[in-house]
């Protein structure tokens, strides 16, 4: 294990993920970095269609779901995954009351046009966007987003960052976990500010130990010849056929978004 007990840990379980769902699809066997490029763009085009064109985002959806069938994601899975835009969700639900111009009155409630169609527009394209990404995951590994990451020319730095904040996660949840066990073996159950105090007190130690652990982690590595770059060991590539089939979702996307700017 070297100088740290979690190092082994954290670097061996940074493949899976959550949203990772395991399969053979076409889509799951495209490069990692051609479906990175793939969503950008995607996201892109989504972003860029006007939002009186209602029509053109069922067709995103309809795009979205050609792709999560071919990739056999099944629907229930990606709904689930789905929640997590709750929050922006209800910001736009807010809107229409809150925003400025011509009012409309809806079941007795005065609601502005101009926030119904600020509402529809997140929803819309954040909805999209989140759909697009959830795909990206359920059908990519995180080593492989971190290969992609690589060599799509992100600057170094930055992946080495994203690298060891996701293999790390899991070790820093799992310590919070023994921590949250051990206060509860003896008795501890916080039920009131009065117990906030202890609280306090376990995230500066968990704090604490976080930072010695990569002080721990970064002498280890630096003894094994570290020197500012992690070794590329594996070098993915993708063929024109692998580019193309990976573009026709963006490629797809652009062609309606520009029906929508037309129409």
């Amino acid at each position: 294990m070297g100088a740290d007990g979690g190092t082994t840990h954290a670097f061996s379980s940074g493949g899976a993920h959550r949203l990772y769902r395991h399969g053979h699809s076409p889509v799951h066997a495209l490069p990692p970095h051609t479906k990175l490029a793939a969503v950008f763009a995607f996201v892109v085009v989504v972003v860029s269609t006007p939002r009186e064109a209602m029509w053109a985002f069922a067709a995103y959806a309809v795009l979205l779901a050609v792709v999560a069938t071919v990739a056999r994601v099944p629907a229930g899975f990606l709904l689930k995954r789905l929640l997590i835009e709750v929050p922006f969700v209800a910001f736009a639900v807010l809107m229409p009351f809150v925003a400025q111009g011509e009012r409309l009155d809806v079941l007795g409630m005065s609601l502005s046009v101009n926030g119904l169609w600020g509402a529809w527009n997140v929803l819309a394209k954040g909805t999209l966007g989140v759909a697009a990404s959830v795909l990206l995951a359920s059908t990519t590994e995180l080593r492989e987003l971190l290969l992609g990451l690589q060599r799509l020319k992100l600057p170094p730095l930055l992946v080495q960052i994203a690298s060891f904040m996701i293999r790390y996660g899991d070790v820093i949840t799992d310590e919070m976990r023994r921590m949250r066990i051990a206060r509860e073996s003896r008795g501890f159950e916080a039920r009131g500010i009065r117990h906030w105090g202890v609280l306090a007190k376990s995230a500066g130690a968990l704090f604490i130990r976080s930072y010695e652990r990569g002080e721990r982690v970064h002498l280890a590595m630096v003894s094994r010849g570290y020197a500012g770059s992690m070794p590329v060991i594996d070098e993915v590539t993708a063929s024109r056929a692998q580019w193309s089939y990976a573009l026709a979702l963006p490629c797809a996307a652009f062609a309606v978004c520009l029906l929508g700017w037309v129409l």
